[in-house]
């Protein structure tokens, strides 16, 4: 009869060494803990005494508050992270409070903008978004919203606003200035991304997103009417300020170390060309010429400014 000692010393070994699997095994779990994600209830909403200050008026964040949450959460999220419950359906995404990274300013490229730049946000909404013109909102109440949004990020705490830049008097405005500003359309290569006739179609609309990942569309100046307006505002003033102080989360850079203000206005009056529906003095006297934008002629050296696409077309009006 075999015997059954060697099956039971089999045995007696597995066990032991199952055994140990488990006994090393509760000893690893806690060590390895640390890797395993933060599971419960999201903490509360991190919450600060903050104020804004606009004009004459102080605005408050704990009276900010509740207006937030009843018209701002749905797209901005209760953490101001823009992951509000309307946020997946929204194009352009709504505006992360938490990076505090603001398209509409007027101060330079990088730096916080003032409290009246919210201010004016939340009063002008945003054109081709889904930010309204909250203009149903007392001054009070929209300077409380100012102070409520800035608890999101530490950056207020950090940092001061931004210098806002000093806007020198427009030049008038003249076939000159809308043929130089036509030259500079080409050679700072502004076509790539709004298209030779400003629609918002260039060789790199396409590939564009914004500072999150998110896909994002050129400006299409001439497709809006004689009501259209820019994304930050719609006087020369503001068109003005969007060169020099850039758009902050997206492709579009500041020009302040690239072109002198007498470029930038030339610039402003050869976009005003572009958006071809609306009456403007730019475009009264682009009518004037016919239509036709004469070629710039450099004043120093007396040569025609270069043309710059690869059709060998004139940006713009000057076909």
């Amino acid at each position: 009869m075999t015997s059954l000692k060697p099956m039971r010393s089999i045995g007696v070994t597995f066990f032991a060494a199952m055994l140990g699997l488990l006994f090393v095994a509760g000893f690893v779990t806690p060590a390895s803990a640390q890797d395993e994600p933060a599971v419960g209830p999201k903490p509360p909403v991190p919450f600060r005494n903050t104020e804004s200050h606009v004009g004459d008026i102080t605005g408050h964040s704990a009276d900010g508050k509740l207006p937030y949450r009843r018209y701002c959460a749905g797209c901005h999220g209760d953490y101001g992270d823009a992951n509000g419950e309307n946020a997946v359906w929204l194009d352009p995404k709504p505006r992360d409070f938490t990076i505090a990274t603001f398209k509409c300013r007027s101060t330079l490229t990088g730096t916080l903008p003032t409290d009246q730049d919210l201010f004016n946000t939340i009063g002008r909404g945003l054109t081709n978004s889904n930010m309204p013109i909250w203009n149903t909102f007392s001054k009070q109440e929209r300077a409380d919203l100012v102070a409520y949004i800035k608890i999101f990020s530490p950056r207020w705490e950090k940092e001061k606003a931004g210098v806002p830049i000093t806007v020198p008097a427009e030049p008038p405005v003249t076939l000159e200035s809308i043929s130089h500003g036509q030259a500079l359309f080409a050679k700072l290569e502004c076509w790539k991304c709004h298209g030779l006739h400003g629609e918002g179609d260039g060789p790199s609309a396409s590939t564009l997103t914004d500072s999150k990942d998110n896909p994002i569309r050129p400006f299409n100046f001439a497709a809006a009417g004689n009501d259209s307006r820019f994304k930050c505002g719609s006087t020369n003033q503001d068109i003005y300020k969007i060169f020099m102080t850039g758009v902050d989360g997206t492709p579009m850079p500041s020009f302040a170390d690239v072109i002198q203000p007498n470029d930038a206005w030339d610039l402003v009056h050869f976009l005003r060309t572009l958006q071809v529906h609306r009456k403007s003095r730019e475009n009264d006297i682009l009518m004037a010429a016919h239509g036709v934008i004469p070629p710039y002629v450099e004043k120093k050296t007396g040569s025609l400014a270069p043309a710059a696409s690869a059709n060998e077309k004139v940006p713009g009006g000057g076909q």
